[in-house]
């Protein structure tokens, strides 16, 4: 599954999309892994970790089930259908294929996920309303408290990527999208480093869906005439986590603090707009009285125009994040 053949049209035609279900299941595997990439996604698992082992102990087969899925190289198919819509699904509409999985595939699946014969206690056939059980409760107790602020994340990178498409084209924007994914020219798209044959994909419908752990997959149905790439939101916004500093925010006001939070990389406004949930003209206002008592600059990176902090910004936010 290492090679992609993709026709001009397929790449045409391919979207960027927002998958509820994705990001469940890209936080399932921060749950089951439990390691943390940043302190932000550390402070989080502390919160929601106590409460999903305890979920699972007194589960003791959903969680066979969660750790068969999510084997080691490979995740069981069914746990991943790819989006088919071109909008956003709602949550359950996109987990409706996971919980009517014939229960003979379903146990297939876990067999090449798990890379060896399944326990006695899986040959059932409650597998895929146990999976989908699993990720109701972790979209409804830690997704769906955050998902406007995820949803933003998601959204800001989805426009950085589309920025990045028109000035460097697909090869620029699908490099180092996931690792080991890179467009090698010739309609091949190497979508991990697998060692399988080449397979053509010519005239299926290709999603690229970002999540805000830093997990990567891909994803097709049985037809193989839908098929995704899973990636992980770029660092800096997926690391944008917990409230701006109260003393802070009593300073600058909630709004304009959060914007000069934010600018510890360089941001369009747009993406400020994203990750905020502000209007275009609020964000506009900070970054304009930000510049004027010059705790953030500017500059042009090709049609783009990207605000940072300065360094009296940066003590600023230090300060009052180490108070």
């Amino acid at each position: 599954m290492g090679l992609w053949e993709i026709n001009t049209d397929t790449l045409a035609g391919s979207r960027f999309v927002v998958s509820p279900l994705a990001e469940t299941t890209a936080t399932l595997k921060a749950l089951e892994r439990a390691t943390a990439a940043h302190p932000a996604e550390r402070a989080w698992l502390d919160l929601h970790l106590p409460a999903y082992r305890e979920r699972l102990a007194g589960d003791p087969l959903t969680a066979l089930t969660v750790r068969a899925a999510l084997g080691a190289t490979w995740n069981a198919d069914y746990l991943t259908p790819p989006p088919v819509h071109e909008g956003e699904a709602s949550f359950a509409e996109e987990l409706r294929p996971i919980r009517e999985t014939p229960p003979d595939e379903a146990r297939e699946h876990l067999t090449v996920s798990l890379g060896g014969p399944l326990p006695p206690e899986l040959h059932r056939d409650d597998l895929p309303e146990r999976t989908a059980g699993i990720l109701e409760w972790v979209w409804t107790h830690t997704v769906l408290p955050s998902w406007p602020r995820r949803r933003r994340i998601i959204e800001a990178d989805v426009l950085a990527r589309t920025a990045q498409l028109s000035r460097g084209g697909w090869a620029g924007a699908l490099d180092g999208l996931r690792p080991g994914m890179r467009w090698l020219g010739e309609s091949r798209l190497q979508v991990n480093t697998h060692d399988y044959p080449p397979r053509s994909v010519s005239g299926a419908r290709l999603m690229f869906v970002p999540v805000t752990h830093r997990y990567a997959w891909v994803a097709w149905d049985a037809s193989w005439r839908h098929l995704a790439v899973v990636y992980p939101c770029s660092g800096t916004l997926a690391e944008t986590e917990g409230p701006v500093p109260e003393a802070l925010g009593r300073l600058l006001g909630a709004g304009r603090a959060g914007v000069l939070v934010l600018l510890d990389t360089p941001k369009s406004t747009t993406q400020l707009v994203a990750l905020t949930g502000q209007g275009l003209g609020s964000v506009g206002r900070h970054l304009r009285v930000l510049l004027d008592a010059r705790l953030v600059a500017r500059r042009r990176t090709g049609r783009s125009v990207l605000y940072y902090r300065t360094a009296a910004g940066d003590v600023l936010v230090t300060a009052q994040q180490d108070a």
